[in-house]
């Protein structure tokens, strides 16, 4: 992989990571557009230091946001902070379970599957449809919906299922008001995406993926930068438009990749 690869990989990270089209699935159609052979596993390491980057750039964005979860946990008070923070960290199970137990079998979607990034790009789209057609209410985020959520984003870890579409349609569906989704959806990857990369600087995953360093920085600078610039207005644009808009994207970027995948 060389430099202007991965600048071209954290941009379209930092573009796609904010919008629910599934930053994952268009790393990999990228990748295969590039041309690269590279192994399921530094594929999948790659992916993660890019959301890694675009994971700071949220801590950046929503730093207020942040130190009222820190704060809620710290103070441990029965108030809003003290339950949102619990619900953050109840919604991190289902994915870190996942991640922790089932990363070898993952490593496989990453490596360049682009009729399967296809079928789930299709079905990132069949969601965001369903949950356009939702109701607005003004509830909030329970324990349950928490948990819930935290599935959704856990079966988000393949690649072409949009963890912000995944996490953000389920919420909708589930009733909760569509400002609170989408914050609730952009906060709750924060710590998991830290912790993933705490793991893999103990277990010497950056010595052993074959990717040089100076790669994987600029990947890394090109997503933080590109992610704070969108996080900044691509986030009201999720809000305010319809998902439909959305799911008509995804629909047709599944349907190019499928056809690509079998021409």
């Amino acid at each position: 992989m060389t430099l202007l690869e991965a600048i071209i990989l954290g941009i379209v990270q930092g573009l796609t990571e904010f919008l629910p089209v599934s930053s994952s699935g268009h790393l990999e159609l990228v990748k295969a557009l590039q041309g690269q052979e590279i192994s399921g596993e530094q594929s999948l390491f790659m992916t993660v230091v890019l959301h890694f980057a675009t994971a700071l750039a949220t801590v950046i964005v929503f730093r207020k946001e942040v130190m009222q979860i820190f704060k809620g946990l710290l103070q441990f008070k029965n108030n809003e902070s003290f339950w949102f923070s619990v619900k953050i960290i109840l919604s991190m199970f289902p994915a870190a379970f996942v991640g922790l137990f089932f990363e070898d079998w993952l490593d496989q979607f990453f490596s360049g599957n682009i009729f399967f990034i296809g079928l789930m790009l299709i079905l990132t789209g069949l969601l965001l449809l369903l949950a356009d057609r939702a109701k607005n209410t003004s509830k909030n985020v329970s324990i349950k919906d928490a948990i819930l959520i935290g599935i959704a984003q856990a079966i988000a870890i393949l690649p072409g299922i949009s963890r912000s579409g995944a996490t953000i349609g389920t919420s909708v569906l589930l009733g909760i008001d569509r400002e609170k989704a989408a914050r609730f959806s952009f906060l709750m990857v924060v710590p998991l995406i830290f912790g993933k990369i705490a793991k893999d600087l103990m277990s010497d995953e950056f010595t052993s993926s074959g990717i040089s360093i100076d790669v994987l920085s600029s990947g890394f600078v090109a997503a933080l930068i590109t992610g704070i610039l969108a996080c900044t207005w691509m986030i009201s644009l999720v809000k305010k438009s319809k998902l439909s808009y959305f799911s008509y994207y995804c629909f047709l970027v599944g349907a190019v990749a499928i056809i690509w995948s079998i021409s």
